[in-house]
């Protein structure tokens, strides 16, 4: 490439796009530790406590759910930057994207819960994704959803994780399209999207 293009040879990549990218002998260890500390330090939170969990799964949100209202600008800010933050950390893919539906209507409720994510992300600021060499590669995937996890519309959400040896390569949690009217259907929408 240095013979067709004018360019510079910079050596292993080791930082790109916000990610800090580690190789070895092992493998490959992708994080995206400075940018959670940049986040924590932005929304000052770098001093708060951490959690082990991203949300309280026992908390349904909801556009209309009686809180006050907060700085939708900060809010969709905050969002946006734990959003980014998913490229390396799909463990609280659901959580954000679940608080992502109400970016147009945020309450104190979903601010909290914002906030917790943060706290989560404090505990584990070195936290990523390692790809390892392996000889044999073996497909893995899981799915599942939850049935009218929506109370506004009653629509189900979808999540997938697939894997190719050893670290993630795809996931995503999503509401899906259509309000299932049973827990099959649900599994099924999500069983569709997982396998295309």
């Amino acid at each position: 490439m240095l013979q067709e293009f004018e360019m510079t040879d910079l050596g292993l990549m080791s930082y790109v796009l916000g990610m800090e990218v580690k190789k070895n002998h092992d493998g490959v260890f992708i994080c995206q530790k400075k940018y959670a500390r940049e986040i924590l330090k932005k929304f000052h939170m770098e001093d708060c406590k951490s959690t082990s969990t991203p949300m309280n799964q026992k908390v349904k949100f909801s556009k209309h759910d009686g809180a006050d209202k907060v700085d939708e600008g900060q809010y969709r800010s905050l969002i946006g930057c734990l959003m980014y933050l998913t490229a390396t950390r799909p463990e609280i893919m659901f959580a954000v994207s679940l608080l992502s539906r109400f970016m147009h209507c945020a309450s104190e409720m979903h601010l909290q819960a914002a906030k917790q994510i943060e706290r989560n992300v404090k505990g584990m600021t070195n936290y990523g994704i390692k790809y390892s060499h392996f000889q044999n590669f073996n497909l893995h995937g899981y799915f599942d959803s939850d049935w009218a996890g929506s109370v506004d519309d009653m629509r189900s959400t979808t999540g997938y994780c697939f894997s190719f040896g050893s670290g993630m390569f795809s996931w995503c949690s999503k509401k899906q399209d259509v309000v299932a009217q049973s827990t099959a259907e649900a599994e099924y929408v999500a069983a569709t999207s997982a396998v295309n």
